[in-house]
């Protein structure tokens, strides 16, 4: 039985075949890495719960996307019913970094008139000595997209936890701010049985002055 959940978020992993997606869903969700890992096909689901702050917990359903062009039919199905994705690129396969303004773009394609949060992930910063793309240059394109860049290590367990803190902070944040709300037939953001009701931040200061306890 689910532990309780105030909000469930749909994210979505996006990138190129071998850039280690399903290495960063294994080492965040189960804690473990395997330097053999088989090819996506298709779709994989994840799930873990954060706690975001005292008294709220998120569970995320988390999806590994196939990063074959001949899975690209099944994979962009779930991109509508998504609230977040994260970017992944390999930082020893310059190719790799070159496709994830494709990726970017097809989301918002599929997606429109809805958007998705993400976040940029360079992986694989362990490899260092064959690393084939600057922070200089990840973060530049993040600042194009408008987007967070972390450089992570599924291997190294380097920043595993703090990408997926982040995008799901991020996410909360705009539902607090009323850009990001639950609606019938989308399974980007569900709430459950426990949800926190949400107020705009000038509305939750006033009921806190005026309260009597």
């Amino acid at each position: 039985m689910d532990t309780l959940w105030q909000y469930q978020f749909r994210i979505i992993l996006l990138g190129d075949s071998t850039v280690g997606k399903s290495s960063l869903l294994k080492r965040f969700t189960d804690g473990v890495y395997s330097d053999v890992a088989d090819p996506t096909v298709g779709v994989d689901f994840y799930a873990r719960s954060l706690d975001i702050e005292p008294g709220v917990k998120i569970k995320l359903q988390l999806w590994d996307t196939a990063g074959q062009e001949r899975f690209r039919s099944i994979t962009t199905s779930y991109y509508r019913n998504s609230v977040g994705g994260l970017l992944v690129f390999d930082l020893t396969n310059r190719k790799t970094f070159d496709h994830v303004r494709e990726w970017h773009r097809e989301v918002r394609e599929h997606i429109l008139p809805h958007h998705m949060v993400y976040i940029l992930i360079g992986h694989k910063s362990d490899l260092s000595r064959d690393r084939k793309v600057t922070r200089d240059e990840a973060e530049q394109l993040a600042a194009e997209l408008g987007i967070r860049y972390v450089e992570t290590s599924a291997k190294c367990n380097s920043n595993v936890e703090r990408a997926f803190e982040l995008l799901t902070r991020d996410i909360y944040e705009l539902m607090k701010m009323g850009e990001i709300a639950t609606r019938d037939g989308w399974d980007g953001v569900k709430s459950g049985l426990t949800a926190k009701v949400l107020y705009p931040a000038e509305e939750e200061a006033d009921r806190e002055k005026s309260c009597n306890c």
